[in-house]
Parts: structure tokens; C-alpha cells; sequence
């Protein structure tokens, strides 16, 4: 079949060339053995129709290409000068559809191994044809409307706007932030997903990633030329560029950033809105350098011009605002407390400016805002400012409103940083949550027993109002007493525990650990129902599921005390693997250390049998978390269980040594334990073989191990 497609390279017709050229690539996507046979041949013949004068046919032999990059590089490499040679052409064809699927090679060329021995003669003359790529086009600023320069109230279409998708709360034990990078090459939402100009910056930035500062003498001309150019298209898209390298090209770029930065901070008042945008996405590139600088110098003038631009007239500018405003307040954290008042009078104040689509991104900021600073937040002036536009939003949307999500979101968050200060606005927010559970699970069972006659729910409504549950439990602690006493909360988590959709498992055991902390005597008489669930989801499969059923067992044991000893046996062997699996990520194996450590301390004597065959992993996943109450009860534990088994730790007591190295201010009475074991190891084993055995110690380590323990 292929020699058949190949014969009909030649014809006259360009469309059966093309015809042909395409049913060939589908071949290369199922990496099918008759083609592979053919490869060469293959080649060969797209080779000949490289300068075919038809567009389609040129963008077909680009795509087969690109495609055979990756599934038969070895076959490439030989022809790899000529195959550079001629995407560097095509990536400035005359037909963008041409020069956009040429593009696509230096992007799929930067994962091979091989790029930077192939490109690095090249450089000189890529990387100009991809910045010239990155302007955009006339065709491009009338779709984008832009030389409309005041849009603000011209209301939003709905087909504009993208539909939202919830992510469910996953528990962290580190400092981790869940916060979600805001690195999506500027937003033409009115331009198609991808075209020329995005792919040109994506793969800059790729090739930024590969070759680091090596990009910068090939560079740093052309951006001198492009940012200072009078016509705002070319400074524009010099702007757009220097976001694109800011991830690869950091180290190298520093020695720039004192004059790049404040020009940068200027070009946010330039006249045109698509400048003042880009802007705004290129100084978010650059905020973890921002911060670390002394605020005067950039970030307060950054956050003053920022603050104006969320509150622009142009729509597009807004947007781009909130979003880079949002990676600012995550780098930032709490440098944004002495700010506080000033930020969220210019969020609120945008509250009334904004159309629907950038009142979600709003959110958003807000939000972020809130997990940045937490508990700062918590005064009486930022409440007052806060929460009645927020709550008038609330009020105003139905429940089947999927703006509520965003809002929900937004809430979660703002009632986490308040903790008590959410209190006068906790009781509708908490009912209309335990509804939506309630009428979504109710939905669910309508369609399952009825399908014909009713629609299955959205269940993000679900999750969302789990999240915000969540939040709320996390920030009134105690406080949320009266509100689950008054409601049948643990009744619908009994449900939703178990239904079929893991993000809804996944939000449910995080609220089940968050009312277990905050008002356990809710949950002990559930205990015995929850318990085979939560062992059930200890399945590694479902990473976020299995993260949060670990965490809420390890709240259980805390509260229950010796009387978790008849549920030990259903989980303690799932969490023994899972420490045990390799490639478990970083917070699983962090919050499945904790749990073990937390049931060993209210069951020592069930858990410590197995101590040999979980004590490394557990000391190398918990060496790296800050001191904090988690750790404190997980080595307790650990200790308990070299009480009752000390055997179990002869082998890897190296481990443990260094794990408790790792503490850097450990309450006495758990200092005091360490110190009990270590001397008991060392005297157990006698001076002269504890001497040699410390002399395998890292220095860092033993150094650390004589000063607080004097061993």
C-alpha cells in the first residue's frame, strides 16, 4: 500500500499529491512496520516535493517531517542539514498554514537530544526568522480588535468565554503551592488557539530551555533593535519575546533586568492596549527575580502600575493584569502585607468595572491573594472592604450558575485566610454548600435509576462545594461546631466517599480530614463506616485520591488515640507499599510517611513489627518537610516503634540519624527521645564500633549529631 501512496507523489493533480502526502503521515502516527520498511523511499520522495508549488502540499511535507522527528529520528539525522536548511524557508513561507506547520519542527526538534549539536551552527539565522514570526500580522489586529483601544463597556459575548474546570483540594504537607503558573504565551482568545506567532514564541521558549544563555548573543541584538523600535508592532512583539526566554535565559538575562525591569514597568502606560497586555504577561515572567530585590526599586513600582492597569479601559489589558498580578501575589506572599489596604481597594474597586469574563479572573486574583498573605487578611478594615461585594456576587447567582465555580473557589480560599473573621458570613455560605452536595448526589441517583428521564448531574458543582466546606473548616477550626451539629453533612460525605468520580473522592477526604481536626465529635461515630472506605483508596492509581485518603487516616489516628488499633490492619500494609513503590511523587510519600509515623504513636505496638520494611524510605521522605506539627507527631511515633522493635532499625540506622538531623528545633520531650535512642544505639554497640560506624557520617551530619546530642 505505501509503494502505491508514494507512486502518487508524482501526479499532475497538487490535491492527490497532497492527498497522498497526508494518508502517509497517518501511517507515521500509528508508526505502522509497512512504512517503516518504506522509510527511506519515503524520504526520498518528500524530499522531491519540498519546493512543490502548491501550499497544501508544502504543508504536508513539513507536517511529515515534523512527525517523523518524532517517531524515526535516526532515519532524519543524515539529511539533517538540508532538513534545517529548508524549515528555515518554510518557516517564512509566503502561506502562514505553511510557515505555522514548518514551526512546529524547531519546537519538536528542542526534545530531541540532538537538538543542540544540530542547531547550534544555525542559531544565528533561527532565531531571527522565529522573532520576525512573533510580530503580529494585520490580519491578526483586526481580528484582535486591535485598534480598538477602550472596550470596557462593550459587554462580553458568552461564546468568548471558556468553560472552567474545577481543580479538587489536594492535602500538602510541605510548603507546596498548588497555584498554577501562569506561562500561557500571551492570550489571543479572538485569534485561533494556535497560529504562527504563538508557536514562534513557544518555540523560542523551548530553545531558550535547551541552550540556556547560549541564545543571548544571537539575541540580545535583535531584542536591542525590537524593543526600542518606534512602530509599537515590533516593540511589541520584543516584549513578547523577552517573556518567552525569561524560564531558560534567566541566569544570563539578571545583569539586564535592573534597566530592562523599569522599562518594562514604563511600557505598561504605553498608548497601545496590545503593548500594555504583552507587558503585563513578560513582567509576570520575571516576578521571582522582582521580589527578591529590594521592593523599593521594582516592586512597588511595579505593583503601583500593575494596580492601574487591572482597572484599564480595554478589556484585553485587564486581563492580562489580574493574571500577572496573580503570579506576582504568589511570588510575592506575604512582602504584599504592608500593601494589603491599597491592593484590595483597586480589586474591589474592579469588582463594579468589570464585564463577565474578566470578573472570573478576578476571582482568581483574589483568591490567590488570599492563599498568599492568609491570615493577614483577618482585619476588621480588609473584611469590611472584602466580603460585601463577594457576597453580593454569591447571592446573585443561581446554583446552577457555573460561575459559581471560580466564586466558590475565590471563597474557599478568602474563608481559609479569615479563620474567624469568615464567622458572620459562614452560615448561608456552609447551607448553600451542604445543598448543592445534597441536590447533586440526589441527581445522581434520579439518573442513575431513571437514565431516560433524567440528565446526570455536573459534579463539579459537588466538588467546588466540598472545597469550600473544606475551607471553611480549615478556617473557623472549632468554630464550625454548630454548623455541622445543625446539618447532615457526614451523611452526604458517606455518599460522596464512595462515588465513582475521583476528583469527588479526592475533595471529600480532604473535608473528611478538615471537620476531623476541627470537630472530631461529629466524625467518631462515622469512624467505622469511613474507615474500610478511606483503606479502599489507597490505591497509588488515583495519586490525589490516595494523597488525601493517607492524610485524613493520619488526622483519624491523632484524634481516635489507642482506639484506632481495630483499623490499623486496613490500611497499614497499602501504606507500607505505597512508601515502598518507586516513583510514588513527593507529597504522597510525605503524607504516607506522616500516617504511618501517626499510627505507630497511637499503635505502636500493631504498627512496629513492620518497622524494618518501611524505616528508609519513611526517614528519607520526612528529612526534607520544615519542622512543623505533622512531623513532630510522625516522629514521635517512629520513635515509639524503636521502643517496642529496635531490631527493626539496626539496619538503616544511618537513616534515621540523618533524619533527625534534619530538625532544626525539635520540642524537648521529642528531643529527648532522639537523644534516649541515639545513646542507646551507641552504648548498645560499644564506643569503638559506634566510632566507626559514625565515621561513614557526611561532616554536615555528624557535626550536627555532637553538638545537640552528643553522640
Amino acid at each position: 500500500m505505501i509503494p502505491k501512496f508514494l507512486q502518487y507523489f508524482k501526479h499532475t493533480s497538487a490535491k492527490i499529491r497532497s492527498h497522498a502526502i497526508a494518508c502517509v503521515n497517518q501511517f507515521i502516527i500509528s508508526r505502522t512496520q509497512a512504512l517503516m520498511v518504506h522509510i527511506d523511499v519515503f524520504i526520498e520522495n518528500l524530499f522531491a516535493l519540498a519546493n512543490d508549488e502548491d501550499p497544501e502540499v508544502r504543508k504536508n511535507v513539513c507536517r511529515a517531517l515534523v512527525m517523523l522527528q518524532e517517531v524515526r529520528m535516526d532515519r532524519l539525522i543524515p539529511h539533517m542539514h538540508n532538513i534545517v536548511e529548508y524549515m528555515l524557508l518554510r518557516t517564512q513561507d509566503g502561506d502562514e498554514t505553511v510557515a505555522l506547520e514548518a514551526c512546529e519542527f524547531w519546537l519538536t526538534l528542542a526534545e530531541q537530544p540532538i537538538c543542540k549539536e544540530v542547531l547550534s551552527g544555525y542559531l544565528d539565522r533561527v532565531i531571527p526568522v522565529l522573532v520576525n514570526n512573533t510580530r503580529y500580522s494585520e490580519i491578526d489586529i483586526i481580528l484582535l480588535k486591535g485598534d480598538v483601544e477602550e472596550d470596557e463597556q462593550i459587554p462580553d459575548r458568552e461564546e468568548d468565554i471558556r468553560p472552567r474546570f474545577h481543580k479538587a483540594k489536594t492535602h500538602t504537607t510541605s510548603e507546596e503551592q498548588d497555584g498554577q503558573e501562569s506561562s500561557d504565551l500571551d492570550d489571543d482568545d479572538a485569534l485561533s488557539d494556535w497560529n504562527l506567532r504563538k508557536c514562534s514564541a513557544a518555540a523560542l521558549d523551548v530553545l531558550a530551555n535547551v541552550f540556556r544563555d547560549d541564545l543571548l548573543p544571537n539575541l540580545l541584538p535583535i531584542l536591542k533593535e525590537t524593543l526600542f523600535h518606534p512602530d509599537w508592532e515590533a516593540k511589541e512583539s520584543g516584549i513578547l519575546v523577552l517573556g518567552a526566554i525569561a524560564e531558560g535565559c534567566m541566569n544570563g538575562m539578571v545583569q539586564h533586568l535592573p534597566d530592562l525591569v523599569p522599562f518594562l514597568i514604563k511600557s505598561l502606560s504605553e498608548k497601545k492596549a496590545l503593548v500594555r497586555s504583552i507587558t503585563c504577561w513578560t513582567l509576570s515572567r520575571y516576578a521571582h527575580w522582582i521580589v527578591q530585590q529590594q521592593h523599593e526599586l521594582y516592586l512597588k513600582p511595579l505593583m503601583t502600575e500593575l494596580l492601574k492597569r487591572v482597572l484599564d479601559t480595554n478589556k484585553r489589558v485587564q486581563e492580562a493584569a489580574c493574571s500577572a498580578f496573580a503570579t506576582l501575589e504568589e511570588e510575592a506572599c506575604t512582602e504584599l502585607v504592608p500593601y494589603l489596604g491599597y491592593i484590595l481597594e483597586t480589586l474591589v474597586y474592579a469588582f463594579n468595572k468589570y464585564q463577565h469574563k474578566n470578573l472570573l479572573i478576578l476571582y482568581d486574583a483574589i483568591g490567590t491573594l488570599a492563599d498568599s498573605v492568609g491570615n493577614h487578611l483577618n482585619k476588621a478594615e480588609y473584611i469590611n472592604m472584602l466580603m460585601p461585594p463577594l457576597i453580593a456576587k454569591w447571592n446573585s447567582l443561581r446554583d446552577e450558575d457555573k460561575d459559581l465555580f471560580p466564586l466558590l473557589e475565590c471563597l474557599s480560599s478568602v474563608a481559609t485566610a479569615l479563620q474567624s473573621g469568615f464567622l458572620p458570613y459562614s452560615e448561608p455560605v456552609y447551607q448553600r454548600c451542604v445543598n448543592l452536595v445534597q441536590q447533586n448526589l440526589q441527581q445522581s441517583m434520579a439518573a442513575l435509576a431513571q437514565p431516560d428521564q433524567f440528565e446526570p448531574p455536573d459534579k463539579d458543582f459537588m466538588i467546588v462545594a466540598l472545597d469550600l466546606l473544606s475551607g471553611l473548616a480549615e478556617g473557623l477550626n472549632e468554630q464550625i461546631e454548630p454548623l455541622v451539629s445543625s446539618s447532615n453533612i457526614l451523611t452526604l460525605l458517606f455518599q460522596c466517599m464512595q462515588d465513582k468520580m475521583p476528583e469527588v473522592r479526592q475533595s471529600s477526604f480532604a473535608l473528611l480530614g478538615d471537620l476531623t481536626k476541627a470537630c472530631f465529635q461529629h466524625v467518631k461515630p462515622c469512624i467505622a463506616d469511613f474507615m474500610p472506605i478511606l483503606g479502599a483508596n489507597l490505591n497509588p492509581e488515583f495519586i490525589s485520591v490516595c494523597n488525601n485518603a493517607t492524610w485524613a487516616i493520619g488526622e483519624i489516628s491523632i484524634q481516635m488515640g489507642a482506639d484506632m488499633q481495630p483499623y490499623v490492619a486496613l490500611v497499614l500494609n497499602q501504606l507500607v507499599d505505597i512508601i515502598n513503590r518507586p516513583g510514588t511523587p513527593k507529597t504522597l510519600l510525605e503524607n504516607t510517611a506522616i500516617t504511618i509515623g501517626r499510627l505507630g504513636y497511637v499503635c505502636p505496638q500493631e504498627v512496629a513489627p513492620m518497622l524494618q520494611q518501611f524505616i528508609r524510605p519513611w526517614c528519607t521522605s520526612l528529612r526534607n518537610i520544615r519542622d512543623n506539627e505533622e512531623k513532630d507527631s510522625a516522629f514521635r511515633g517512629i520513635c515509639s516503634m524503636i521502643h517496642v522493635n529496635p531490631g527493626g532499625v539496626v539496619q538503616d540506622f544511618i537513616f534515621f540519624c540523618d533524619a533527625v538531623a534534619s530538625w532544626v528545633n525539635p520540642k524537648e520531650d521529642l528531643k529527648e527521645m532522639f537523644f534516649r535512642i541515639l545513646h542507646g544505639f551507641k552504648n548498645q554497640v560499644g564506643e569503638e564500633n559506634w566510632r566507626r560506624f559514625s565515621d561513614q557520617f557526611p561532616l554536615p551530619l555528624k557535626e550536627r549529631l555532637s553538638t545537640q546530642y552528643g553522640v
